[in-house]
């Protein structure tokens, strides 16, 4: 029997929660510059199912790559590591 391949896991901020049982989270990372070799911050934009609408704006959260459940959507919500204050 084969083993699945381990799946994807993003942490970020979430920028958005006005879709029911959908957020949006905003990964950053840092990537060195081809040519000039400084570290230059890139984000990337996903969107998470949150099955229980328990999410707030700037919250730090935890998402992994699933199924396409949407269009859009083939993240979902694992945990909530820090609230926004």
């Amino acid at each position: 029997m084969e083993t699945r391949t381990p799946r994807k896991e993003r942490t970020g901020i979430v920028v958005s929660n006005k879709m029911e049982k959908s957020i949006v989270v905003e990964v950053q990372r840092r990537v060195k510059h081809p040519k000039y070799g400084k570290f230059v911050k890139r984000s990337s934009r996903f969107m998470a199912h949150d099955q229980k609408n328990d999410c707030n704006i700037g919250d730090t959260v935890r998402i992994m790559e699933t199924r396409p459940l949407s269009k859009n959507k083939c993240w979902r919500l694992v945990e909530i590591l820090e609230r926004a204050k």
